[in-house]
């Protein structure tokens, strides 16, 4: 695979302007392992770096200060191993002190694994900028680290000297469909659209899952080698991913193993109840670091409150553990490319393709021409009695114009046909829905369909169809 930069425009864009300042900055990216953050970094910066050190995992303390001063040497003259932080950093400021370039980029990676127990790594920290760096107009202190759990809490949002000393935080996504694709095309593959999009289903957009990928497989023999043959690369990846990511893990494991058996989703009682969990504030530092690394979203479903708030999980790959990874013991030797148009495959394209919708709102609301206009995306349900017939919206966009889009998602590899028994349905579940709710807004049903829609009296009656070429924009 090449090693350039796809996409990250709008990253790259911030990093530039950042740098570019005449004042020091103090910048924190952060996003789940293999996002490339790194990888953003050196490429839209050059490797432009006045001082640059990688943190490294299970060490010591003399031994990351150690790693401290190699790195040093590097660009200045620097015999001694610190015997501590503060002397470390008061090492790296008297060299900037000295440097002579109009901007001093600092880069420090994998910081997380610096700040062992009782190292004093903080504090020398807090010092470094509030005592020094702060008060100059030409430092760049640019840091990142997989444990995405500590960069919020002992960076960005820390109570001490660091409080509110962050002048930029940036969170690294999972590519889009669109930056997939580009990715593929730029490395050689021809893979179509569909196929991108059954491969963002099964692990998201992680350019380090993409970079794992043979030209000379399609993405079905691709996946069963990284996933399901004896040994596959990506065979451990949901333990490392979290272990890496959250310093306590299996609070977050055990919020996500709940919420992979709700396709909806679960309120926080639900929640605690499901993991056994307190009710406290730890509690919902756990929630809110699961979707600050967009693991999960929280939504209130249409016509309720804040009380009412659904958390549910939306992430490709751990979605695709709990279904077909975590039990990959009993499953044979190429599992992926045999089950290929089979039932059981559509099913899952089905759900996950809902899931593929919720990543790409954006680009939904620009193929409705409403982007422009407040709303709210969120679902909707309520259960069967004697007396109604349960229904369930997975999508609709609340909009601040007076109408409701009503979606309805479908995922083929030939185009959907509304037959009267579909319609008929359809309009049902809206009657409902309008009973139900007592909305006075106008319904607009919506399709979006991969393959789009077979050509008939029923489809001719929707206004607008949604298509995976609209994904992809």
């Amino acid at each position: 695979m090449k090693e350039i930069l796809i996409g990250r425009e709008a990253e790259k864009k911030r990093l530039l302007q950042y740098v570019a300042t005449e004042k020091s900055e103090f910048i924190a990216l952060y996003g789940r392992r293999r996002v490339g953050k790194t990888f953003l970094v050196k490429q839209v910066l050059g490797g432009d770096f006045s001082f640059s050190v990688t943190g490294m995992a299970n060490v010591s303390n003399s031994e990351q200060l150690k790693n401290f001063q190699l790195a040093m040497q590097k660009y200045t003259r620097c015999p001694d191993v610190p015997t501590d932080w503060l002397t470390a950093f008061t090492m790296l400021e008297k060299y900037l002190g000295k440097l002579k370039v109009d901007k001093k980029i600092i880069f420090i990676d994998e910081m997380p694994w610096m700040d062992g127990k009782g190292s004093g790594f903080i504090s020398a920290l807090e010092h470094f900028w509030n005592s020094w760096a702060a008060y100059r107009n030409d430092i760049k202190l640019i840091v990142c680290g997989s444990a995405t759990s500590w960069i919020l809490n002992k960076i960005i949002k820390n109570r001490g000297g660091l409080h509110n000393r962050v002048t930029h935080q940036m969170l690294v996504s999972p590519f889009t469909l669109r930056e997939c694709a580009s990715y593929f095309k730029e490395n050689g593959f021809g893979y179509a659209q569909e196929e991108i999009a059954e491969c963002y289903m099964a692990l998201g957009g992680i350019p380090y899952y993409l970079s794992l990928f043979e030209q000379d497989k399609s993405v079905a023999q691709n996946i069963d080698n990284l996933c399901f043959m004896r040994g596959a690369e990506l065979s451990m990846e949901f333990n490392n991913l979290y272990s890496s990511l959250f310093k306590k893990a299996t609070k977050h494991i055990a919020i996500v193993s709940a919420l992979a058996t709700k396709g909806m989703g679960m309120t926080r009682l639900q929640l605690l109840k499901a993991t056994k969990s307190v009710n406290n504030g730890n509690f919902t530092a756990t929630l809110r670091e699961l979707e600050q690394c967009e693991f999960i979203r929280s939504y209130t479903p249409f016509g309720k409150n804040k009380k009412d708030t659904m958390y549910q999980l939306i992430d490709p790959f751990t979605l695709f553990h709990f279904r077909y990874l975590k039990k990959r013991e009993s499953i044979k030797q190429a599992y992926w490319s045999k089950i290929q148009e089979t039932p059981a495959f559509y099913n899952w394209c089905g759900y996950a393709f809902e899931i593929l919708c919720l990543h790409h709102i954006e680009q939904i609301l620009k193929a409705l021409s409403i982007a422009g206009i407040n709303n709210t995306p969120c679902s909707w349900s309520i259960s069967g009695n004697d007396h109604r017939n349960g229904a369930q919206i997975d999508l609709l966009i609340d909009r601040a114009d007076k109408t409701i889009n009503i979606c309805e998602m479908k995922y083929t590899r030939h185009e959907f046909e509304i037959t009267k028994e579909y319609d008929s349905d359809l309009h049902r579940k809206m009657d409902t829905f309008k009973k139900e709710t007592g909305t006075r807004k106008s319904l607009m049903v919506t399709m979006i369909s991969s393959a789009g829609l077979v050509d008939n009296m029923y489809s001719r009656r929707l206004q607008k169809v949604v298509t995976l070429e609209d994904l992809f924009q």
